[in-house]
């Protein structure tokens, strides 16, 4: 890249290394991921080019793709895309600032990753490619603190196994519900929603796992009928090796108002304070204490 060359937005990588730039055509009009959403995906966070938690990225997308009964490449292949995609980002780009790339230009230092399997066309077989990023500065600013809506999903977690064709638990291409949860939330004030059941019991974010802190232990919801989320797993490992406790409980959404510190946690935004529900201020210099010390854990800064 000369001097004359904008750093691009987004690259992607085929699993057999070949790298194109984010406009390339790739997609068929006929391909199932188009006309129906018919695939799977996961996204992780590559820090200085180096993708984080790929192994349970990769066993996540290959239990997705299961639940669809999709066949899909296996792992060595996609390791071949991903290192191909960081491979390829622009070289003296990861130095956006401390703003996050706001007034020094993108900022690949944070890469968003993302693996993105569909059903493909008629008889062509998977359209599988790997995608990199910097980490919009939408995201960057989340991890600063979001508001939240409560919204009903309408099935328990529990009552999800009755049902697996609504594949609760797979990470799929069909994300309209979720987009539009986050749309409504929006619309009444929010910047994102939490899902409730019927009952009430907490469930998940749309693109996030939720994570709640009482003293010096951290819970989150139980997995059944919601997405296992993989950061989540990270912090509560690094949390147990400096003293915390941590698990998973069912938590009323009473819990919500209640808890010391409360997050949304994904490998996008990493630990994103829930500063107020349902338009209810829960922000305190407790909650922004303990998102410090936590953050620190996730050894990524919040900024």
């Amino acid at each position: 890249m000369d001097g004359t060359e904008s750093a691009p937005t987004m690259l992607v990588a085929l699993l057999d290394g070949t790298v194109l730039p984010g406009d390339a055509p790739l997609l068929r009009p006929d391909d199932s991921g188009v006309l129906r959403g018919d695939g799977v995906f996961e996204t992780t966070l590559a820090v200085d080019g180096v993708a984080r938690d790929v192994d349970e990225h990769l066993r996540r997308l290959a239990g997705s793709a299961a639940a669809l009964r999709l066949t899909l490449p296996g792992p060595g292949a996609w390791r071949t895309g991903i290192d191909a995609a960081l491979a390829a980002v622009p070289a003296g780009s990861a130095d956006g600032g401390a703003d996050g790339g706001v007034d020094g230009g993108a900022d690949w230092s944070q890469t968003l990753v993302r693996l993105v399997a569909t059903r493909g066309a008629p008889g062509a077989g998977p359209t599988c490619f790997v995608t990199v990023g910097p980490v919009p500065d939408g995201v960057r600013a989340q991890r600063r603190g979001v508001r939240v809506l409560t919204l009903d999903r309408g099935i328990g977690g529990g009552d999800a196994a009755a049902v697996p064709w609504l594949l609760a638990g797979a990470k799929t291409l069909s994300y309209a519900v979720n987009m539009a949860a986050v749309r409504h939330a929006v619309a009444q004030g929010a910047d994102d929603a939490v899902f409730v059941a019927p009952d009430g019991a907490v469930l998940e974010a749309p693109t996030a796992t939720v994570v709640l802190a009482w003293e010096r232990s951290l819970v989150t919801p139980p997995v059944d009928g919601i997405l296992a989320g993989i950061t989540v797993r990270r912090l509560f490992a690094a949390a147990e090796a400096a003293g915390w406790s941590t698990g998973s409980q069912v938590v009323p959404s009473a819990d919500l108002h209640a808890a010391d510190g409360m997050w949304l946690v994904s490998s996008a935004r990493l630990l994103a304070p829930v500063t107020a529900v349902d338009g209810a201020d829960r922000d305190s210099d407790r909650q922004r204490a303990l998102t410090v010390e936590l953050a620190a854990l996730l050894q990524v800064p919040t900024g």
